[in-house]
This record gives structure tokens, sequence and C-alpha cells, in this order.
């Protein structure tokens, strides 16, 4: 009963929490790029966006520590949401919760909007333009004004961003900063993951639709069925 109890406060923390975490992880990308981007000399811009910011991480803090509490796992909490541990060590990974989220809201619908090769790709899609604009903020950050650095603009980190996660790696333009190279390689390492699980759900959706078309003509002329849909000892 007691550990019923618990689960259900879980569950109902989750939820009521949900909105709140998706609507709080662009407002932390938001204040992030305020404190990258502004260039004016006056500070209280930089530091309103430094206070929300701080207070948003704050809430993900809140919320992250309510969760392993309610669990009742422990530390094996910590490896069961990796990614949630992940993200609130890493700032640089926080938008990804827009993706977590937004995946816990469509559970409540009976009929997602998406197929499942669909949602994957969008998924995939809005996950790898995330990490690009915060991979590019943050090694703007590290890169501008440091001795030999070819990142010198947002824009040129932005370019370097796209061609980064894309796996192409131009090589015009790269980080010279030890943080850079590391925002480099974790941003190497997603786009690798991403593009594995875009091209892997479009290839497995264009065979099942050819192989819908396939049987459809087959079953019109009245033939056999194709090899992958016969079955055994047929």
């Amino acid at each position: 009963m007691r550990v019923r109890n618990r689960t259900e406060r879980r569950r109902e923390w989750e939820r009521r929490a949900e909105l709140p975490m998706l609507f709080g992880s662009p407002l932390f990308l938001a204040c992030y790029a305020v404190c990258v981007l502004n260039t004016s000399s006056d500070p209280l811009a930089r530091d309103v966006a430094l206070t929300v910011l701080f207070t948003v991480w704050g809430l993900f803090a809140v919320d992250y520590a309510v969760r392993l509490v309610l669990s009742g796992q422990g530390a094996r909490f910590v490896t069961a949401h990796w990614l949630d541990t992940v993200v609130l060590l890493l700032p640089l990974l926080r938008p990804v919760r827009i993706v977590n989220t937004y995946v816990a809201l469509q559970r409540r619908r009976d009929q997602p909007r998406l197929s499942l090769y669909g949602r994957v790709m969008a998924y995939a899609g809005v996950t790898a333009a995330l990490l690009s604009f915060a991979a590019a903020l943050a090694v703007y950050q590290q890169e501008r004004g440091a001795p030999g650095a070819t990142i010198k603009t947002f824009g040129d980190s932005v370019w370097w961003a796209c061609s980064a996660i894309t796996t192409v790696g131009y090589g015009d333009v790269t980080p010279v900063t030890p943080l850079g190279r590391l925002f480099a390689v974790v941003l190497m390492i997603c786009g690798l993951a991403l593009l594995g699980a875009v091209t892997g759900s479009f290839s497995s959706w264009l065979v099942q639709v050819f192989g819908r078309e396939d049987r459809a003509s087959r079953a019109e002329r009245g033939g056999p069925p194709p090899d992958d849909v016969r079955p055994p000892g047929g």
C-alpha cells in the first residue's frame, strides 16, 4: 500500500510538472542566448537573464529531487533516468527536455498525430535543431576572443554546428579551446546517433510502403504473396 501510494504521488507530480518543464526548457535556452549574445553595455538585460536562467535550473533540480525521493529507488534512479541526470548536470543539453516532455504529453492521447516512423523523425529533427543552437551558443561563448580562433561571430558558430551535427565537417571553422572541442565531441556523437535514427526510420518506412504497394498489386493480379509475407511451408 505504501509503495503504491508513493508511485501514485510520483505520477501525480510528473503529470503536474510536465507543462512547467515544457515551457522551462525554451525559457532556459532563451536566457542563455541573451547572456551569450548581449553586447550592450547595460548589464540589466544580462542580469535579468542570469536570474531567470538560474531560477529555471533550480526548478529542474527541484523536480529531479522530488521524483528521486518519490521513486524510492535511491541511487538506481540516477541510472534509470540517465537523460534527466545528464540534463541536470549539463545545461547545454537542457533543451532536450522539450522533446522528453512532449513525448510524455503525447502518451495521454488515444491516437498520436504522427505514425511511429513520423514521430521518430520529428523528435530527432527537433532534438538536432535544439542541440545545434545550444552548441553554437556554448562554442561561441568559449571561442570568441580566443587566440587563433576561427569562430569569430555567432554566424560562424551556427555554420560550424550545422556542419558538425550533420557529420559533414568542412573544417573551415573549428573550435580551438578545450571546452569548445569538448562541446564539439558531444555534438558530433549526438549527430551520429540522430542521423542513424532518422536514416533507419526513413528506410523502414520506405520498406513498409513499398511492401504494402507490392502486396496490393499482387492481390489485384491474383498472384502469390511476396516471399517476405508468404506463410512458412507455403
